[in-house]
């Protein structure tokens, strides 16, 4: 790692994992928020068509590379239903921040998080690069669980309009990190976005499998390996001790 002179960090899965119940906590309060501000429909009906609406336009992000929105899901969802209703409809916007407050509650540091990261900021640049519609949720999640202080920059997908593994928002971390791609690493979760995009940026990977090993929702799987062989030639690590010993074998 001696020509390393800087870090850059996935945020969900990587440094942090959402409970169980969160997901579903956040669609409810979401649902709950859009009632209460007037708008009638069937829950049940609205969940699927939320879900569909969301898988859509996410799948549609991962094949363009720009970001989108929970406002457009949730306004596709409504349309489905019959219901017409503006992405900037001001009883969205509620919804919007009525959904993402669940996760304020239900995320947790992966263990060792903040340590590592104090023991690493001592000789490198760190910053943190996330995949998140919603930024300004994002920035409370970071503040919330004290991991702000940590890092020279913050760059999330939803204020720059690209997201991983979208070249652009790679080349926004190295300018803001100021570091030339053999002089940084980058840790994440997800093969495709993380891993996939990194190298294809010409960023040395490191690929974090805790949230895998723990068999959390929406972690990456074993299958993955299969799916995107150059996994079996990027450096993996299951915990932050893994990783730090990285750092302490040269």
């Amino acid at each position: 790692m001696q020509k390393i002179k800087a870090i850059g960090f996935d945020l969900f899965n990587t440094l942090l994992t959402a409970k169980p119940n969160a997901l579903a906590t956040a669609v409810a309060r979401l649902i709950g928020s859009l009632q209460e501000s007037g708008v009638s429909f069937d829950p049940e009906t609205f969940k699927e068509a939320h879900k569909k609406a969301a898988l859509r336009f996410i799948k549609e992000t991962r094949t363009k590379g720009k970001e989108t929105h929970n406002r457009f899901w949730i306004s596709a969802a409504l349309e489905e239903l019959g219901l017409v209703l503006s992405p900037e409809d001001p009883r969205i916007g509620m919804a919007v921040e009525a959904y993402f407050s669940a996760f304020f509650e239900y995320c947790n540091l992966i263990p060792g998080t903040l340590q590592m990261l104090e023991t690493l900021k001592v000789r490198y640049r760190l910053g943190l690069l996330s995949n998140f519609t919603h930024a300004p949720a994002a920035k409370t999640i970071i503040q919330t669980l004290g991991l702000a202080p940590y890092f020279e920059c913050i760059i999330i997908s939803g204020e720059v309009g690209y997201c991983k593994p979208h070249p652009i928002v790679f080349d926004e971390l190295l300018e803001k990190m100021q570091a030339e791609r053999g002089e940084i690493l980058f840790v994440g979760d997800d093969p495709d976005a993380d891993i996939g995009g990194a190298l294809r940026a010409g960023i040395k990977p490191v690929w974090m499998t805790y949230a895998n090993n723990k068999e959390i929702p929406f972690a990456a799987s074993d299958a993955d390996r299969d799916r995107y062989s150059f996994l079996n030639d990027v450096q993996t690590i299951a915990d932050w001790d893994d990783f730090l010993a990285l750092f302490t074998s040269e």
